[in-house]
């Protein structure tokens, strides 16, 4: 497996949220940004999302606690061969878990080859 520090990963993750569209970025809402070493119940995921996407919320949602999306370092490090492919990885790991935030499912994101 690749050895790229939770340092070095965190900021990789931080380089494609820096590279997601202004126009994009601004309509995220309420949603924070994680990265752990790996999920306890499913360590092959390589990121989550968790909340309630945009396209779902009502006048009812106030002052809920953030949506939260978490990146996994060690499965991503672990499907990839090069630190290239461990950028890009994230980056579509990245983008992949925003899109539900913005409530586009699986089937679409699969369309649009962010799988």
């Amino acid at each position: 497996m690749l050895q790229i520090g939770p340092e070095e990963f965190d900021r990789l993750v931080a380089d494609a949220l820096d590279d997601l569209p202004p126009d994009l970025a601004e309509l995220m809402d309420n949603v924070a940004i994680f990265v752990e070493d790996q999920s306890p119940d499913e360590p092959q995921l390589l990121g989550v999302y968790d909340g309630v996407p945009l396209t779902e919320r009502d006048s009812s949602y106030l002052l809920a606690i953030p949506d939260r999306i978490t990146i996994f370092r060690l499965p991503t490090l672990a499907i990839c061969g090069d630190a290239a492919e461990v950028c890009r990885q994230v980056q579509i790991t990245v983008v992949h878990e925003i899109a539900h935030h913005f409530g586009i499912d699986d089937d679409r994101l699969h369309e649009l080859g962010y799988a």
